[in-house]
């Protein structure tokens, strides 16, 4: 079993690793380049729930669209919710674009934690990370793969949702005073390639000297998993209402709440039921509604939702609050991943 734990010897180690192994990221700084604090923040939110894989043509995207911080904050609203449709978690859209502007107000980015936590979108692990990384600060940002490591070296068994508290003081004792932002980066490379929440690559990990877990024989047993809850269901109905050239209508919702901001079928309030007794009393104009078989179902974080699924000719002009859309106009034009599943079930 390891012993007492040495700080300067596993933030040593770590660099050391990361030096010789660190993944290249579209949002990386290259050995030897100054980090961009625009990007190091773009990169942050747009991870949030996110992977890498899955942000990264994002933040190529939104990088050819808006290259600067000021950039951004001159763009509409309308069209960074666009441009974040597909990503979920849609109030990341509009804060960042707030987020923006009071920077671009300012003319730069703060570089402490506690400024940085008082801009729009700005929770504590994203001011410690951008602080760390774009700016060299002794700060240290926990996200999952950070909180996996130090449960594991310190042999802490409690859900991280339970520890989270002595996680982070663990955490802030490992870091180092100088390159802290790379100790950040390393230990978010060795959680996503090496120290994995199922068969972790012990071996090849350089911290394997000092992990409680790893010397237990069972570090998938590191941290424990939190006791599940049955997700909730609800249902509702959703009106595909389509002109003879394939363009159908189409509303944006509420700008504050889940999905706000996003293109939406439209269609009545969510609540609990049965599927199959759900009727079209909701919507959103008279016409011959023809339900669809099936249904399209969808898993948000708290809760699945069963959409039934109703067609019929749009009629023109479009009904006050509503717009037509067309089929090919579909990906830009800001519809939620439920939304853009929706529109393929009804049109398919």
């Amino acid at each position: 079993m390891p012993g007492t734990l040495a700080p300067k010897s596993v933030a040593a180690k770590t660099l050391r690793w990361f030096d010789a192994h660190a993944r290249i990221l579209p949002w990386r700084a290259r050995p030897g380049q100054t980090p961009d604090p625009y990007r190091v923040w773009l990169s942050e939110i747009l991870l949030q729930q996110t992977t890498t894989t899955g942000a990264a043509p994002y933040f190529e995207e939104f990088l050819r669209r808006w290259p600067s911080v000021q950039a951004l904050a001159a763009a509409s609203p309308e069209d960074v919710m666009s441009a974040f449709a597909g990503l979920g978690y849609y109030s990341r859209a509009r804060n960042l674009h707030a987020c923006a502007k009071a920077v671009a107000a300012a003319g730069r980015f703060p570089e402490d934690e506690a400024a940085l936590r008082a801009l729009p979108g700005i929770g504590p692990y994203t001011a410690a990370a951008v602080a760390a990384i774009a700016f060299g600060r002794k700060a240290t940002p926990v996200d999952g793969n950070i909180a996996r490591i130090v449960s594991r070296v310190a042999g802490l068994r409690e859900a991280i949702v339970v520890n989270r508290r002595a996680i982070e003081e663990f955490a802030r004792r490992l870091t180092p005073a100088r390159r802290a932002g790379d100790f950040a980066q390393a230990l978010m490379d060795i959680g996503a390639t090496i120290c994995r929440p199922r068969a972790p690559a012990c071996p090849a990990c350089p911290l394997r000297e000092d992990c409680r877990a790893a010397a237990s024989g069972e570090p998938e047993a590191f941290p424990g998993r939190p006791e599940r809850k049955p997700r909730p269901e609800k249902v509702g109905a959703a009106f595909f209402a389509v002109r003879a050239d394939g363009a159908f209508l189409a509303r944006r919702r509420p700008p504050r709440g889940l999905l706000g901001g996003t293109m939406e079928l439209p269609g009545g309030p969510w609540a609990p039921g049965e599927i199959a007794q759900v009727g079209a009393d909701s919507a959103p104009f008279p016409a011959r509604w023809t339900r669809l078989p099936g249904h399209v179902e969808h898993v948000f974080t708290h809760f699945t939702l069963r959409l039934a699924l109703f067609c019929a000719p749009a009629p023109t002009p479009a009904p006050e609050g509503l717009v037509f859309i067309a089929p090919d106009a579909v990906e830009r034009a800001g519809f939620s991943g439920l939304m853009r599943k929706a529109a393929a079930y009804a049109a398919g």
